[in-house]
């Protein structure tokens, strides 16, 4: 970019003496000025609408027009401009979490107050039709948790049964058949064995609850926490 610099100083001759050749203005000095301020002028830029090429560096503390942050062009943007669209990003109510670092957000955007929120929570969806979750900021859950008491019951039921033998006197057990001297036919007789019925056993395990510390955790990871709240 280029700026106008006089080449002829044309006061000077104003303190000429008549009839100095000096004193004249010709006319190839005004072409060269005129052609200085050409050449300066060509590599400035509009002060309406301007198209800018190369590095553009803005002087310290230059003013801009600040658009709305809604804006989705090629428009420059403000201070006031990024400042306006973090804060519709994170209005009030905002959650912000960060996994590494623990600065208050107010510090990190330079805007709102915000206070750490949900220590060792997670946090659950907002669910009308369950009444554990149908209200903001609901807390609720355990981490030691304790088992339901309850009790499991086996019943086994053994049926009286019988069983029949033979009983055909002492040559069936001494001689190992029914055609020794001592058989006696008339006196054969079959008997009985019958068990009782068995019915009514029960096993139970224990009907008390047990607890443990730390029971009741998902698996998780921890961040640092914000809430807006102005």
């Amino acid at each position: 970019m280029s700026n106008y610099v006089k080449s002829t100083n044309f006061a000077t001759k104003d303190s000429l003496s008549a009839g100095d050749v000096n004193k004249i203005v010709k006319g190839t000095e005004i072409d060269t000025e005129f052609n200085n301020i050409a050449t300066a002028i060509s590599t400035k830029a509009d002060t309406a609408s301007p198209t800018f090429t190369g590095t553009v560096t803005l002087p310290s503390g230059a003013v801009g027009v600040t658009q709305s942050y809604g804006d989705n062009d090629t428009s420059l943007a403000t201070t006031a401009f990024v400042q306006a669209a973090l804060q519709a990003l994170y209005p009030v109510g905002s959650i912000y979490t960060n996994a590494t670092n623990a600065t208050n957000p107010a510090t990190l955007f330079g805007f709102g107050t915000w206070t750490a929120f949900g220590a060792g929570r997670v946090p659950v969806g907002f669910d009308s039709t369950n009444a554990l979750f149908d209200a903001a900021e609901e807390t609720g859950g355990s981490a030691d948790a304790i088992i339901v008491s309850h009790t499991h019951t086996a019943t086994v039921t053994d049926p009286s049964h019988s069983h029949a033998y033979l009983d055909v006197g002492r040559d069936a057990f001494v001689y190992g058949s029914t055609s020794g001297p001592d058989f006696n036919s008339t006196t054969a007789s079959t008997s009985t064995t019958t068990s009782t019925a068995v019915t009514g056993i029960t096993v139970s395990n224990s009907t008390t609850g047990s607890s443990g510390t730390n029971a009741n955790y998902q698996p998780y990871i921890t961040v640092y926490m914000w809430k807006r709240t102005a």
